[in-house]
């Protein structure tokens, strides 16, 4: 038999009542975490439960919130700020004094009940297993000192009744959304779902060189996205290894913090671009679709797809979403010899419109950026720029030499050579100096 008294079993079955109460949240409580809670709970509730049981369910519980590394209370806090109801959705899109009444309060009743949930800390919890399963010692407390840089975190621990914080709460989803976009910067679609790519590309705008005025264009119609302005849609065309793709990951890392996001699209997948652009559109963020090596064969009827999005259609495009595509070749669609009019043998009438939409699809970007081979001096600028970074202290004359004795013997001069060489002699370096 349990040793809980009846007032801690009634407190607990009170939890366990409040829990399925809920109107809108529900989905706080639908994750690995959260549904080990509440099997903890309900061991603990069955006078005639199991010991084992209740240790059993103890042990997933704390294995599950160990592996999120911060505390009980701010992973509940965490799940509540991202979550994606009925709420938090409008939230999104219209003012808080807009919003019908009765979703205003149903908030508030969840946030009560959850404030509930949060009160319980490890060290209570410990204390009930260790009196259910009759225990000589209290099972280890998970306890982690964590701090949140976010403010809403403060005003939650602060306030006596969480339903005083729907204001806060509201300007939080208003101004960061909810859901995959307030967890993560940069996404990737495929197979019709959206999934966050857990580790970016780090790479920041101060570790590349050269191709500046490529570089102010991109950067100047990213502002203009994020201040709300008009962006166009751009073309980044040139030769392989010029940092076309990388320029394009720094501005995520240059500006997530003012919500920007990223979303790389393969090529197979381009056919659902109307569809992505759609979920987009009414979200606080601002997103760069991303289509990295865009080309398309001569019967290739994905550009399609694409031709929608750039040149919009009965719908308003969004104002918060620009594609940004890399290419090796200025006209997207190839072209053979047999596409040229033929005005005897042609089975096509206008053959010629034709060819010409093909070779005229990449106008259709607002901005086109031509990234030309570096040239030997804009790849010895590029290796002394990365080498310095790197703290690689060698003498100009012999970096120099092997940098283009590492062209000639690799890819030739580019900035994706460059990088390569830097990293190589980086390692070199330091191996040779603990031999």
């Amino acid at each position: 038999m349990s040793c809980l008294d009846s007032q801690e079993i009634a407190q607990i079955e009170n939890l366990q009542q409040q829990a399925v109460s809920l109107l809108l949240y529900q989905s706080v409580l639908k994750n690995p975490v959260c549904e080990a809670f509440l099997e903890l709970l309900q061991s603990l509730s069955e006078n005639n439960g199991s010991r084992l049981e209740c240790i059993r369910a103890y042990s997933n519980w704390f294995r599950k919130i160990a592996n999120t590394n911060i505390s009980w209370q701010e992973y509940l806090i965490s799940q509540i700020i991202r979550d994606d109801n009925p709420f938090s959705r409008q939230i999104q899109q219209i003012e808080l004094t807009n919003i019908p009444t009765a979703l205003i309060k149903a908030a508030k009743h969840d946030l009560q009940i959850l404030q509930s949930l949060y009160k319980f800390s490890g060290e209570q919890i410990s204390q009930w297993v260790q009196k259910a399963a009759q225990l000589e010692e209290s099972p280890v407390v998970w306890s982690i000192q964590t701090q949140a840089k976010n403010p809403i975190y403060e005003k939650l621990r602060n306030l006596k009744n969480w339903a005083d914080a729907i204001e806060a709460l509201a300007a939080q989803y208003h101004n960061f959304g909810t859901g995959l976009f307030a967890e993560s910067i940069a996404f990737e679609w495929r197979d019709g779902q959206l999934s966050a790519i857990a580790h970016p590309d780090p790479v920041q705008l101060t570790e590349l060189v050269g191709y500046e005025f490529q570089r102010h264009s991109l950067i100047k119609n990213t502002e203009f996205l994020l201040a709300g302005y008009p962006s166009l849609h751009v073309l980044l065309y040139g030769s392989r290894g010029t940092g076309k793709s990388s320029l394009v990951k720094a501005l995520l890392n240059q500006y997530s913090q003012h919500y920007l996001r990223l979303i790389e699209v393969p090529k197979s997948d381009l056919k659902d671009l109307p569809l992505i652009v759609g979920k987009l559109r009414n979200l606080p963020q601002k997103f760069i679709i991303f289509v990295d090596d865009l080309s398309f064969e001569e019967d290739d009827d994905i550009f399609k797809a694409l031709k929608v999005v750039l040149e919009g259609n009965l719908t308003a495009r969004p104002p918060n979403v620009v594609v940004y595509a890399t290419s090796n070749r200025r006209h997207l669609i190839r072209e053979f010899f047999n596409d040229r009019p033929r005005p005897k043998d042609s089975d096509e009438v206008h053959n010629w419109d034709t060819v010409q939409e093909k070779l005229s699809f990449s106008d259709r970007f607002g901005l086109t950026l031509t990234f030309e081979p570096a040239d030997q001096n804009t790849y010895l600028n590029i290796v002394r720029h990365l080498a310095k970074q790197a703290g690689i202290n060698l003498n100009l004359e012999d970096l120099d030499a092997q940098a283009l004795k590492w062209a000639t013997r690799h890819n030739g001069r580019s900035g994706r050579t460059a990088r390569q060489f830097v990293d190589f002699l980086r390692a070199d370096l330091a191996t040779s100096q603990t031999e």
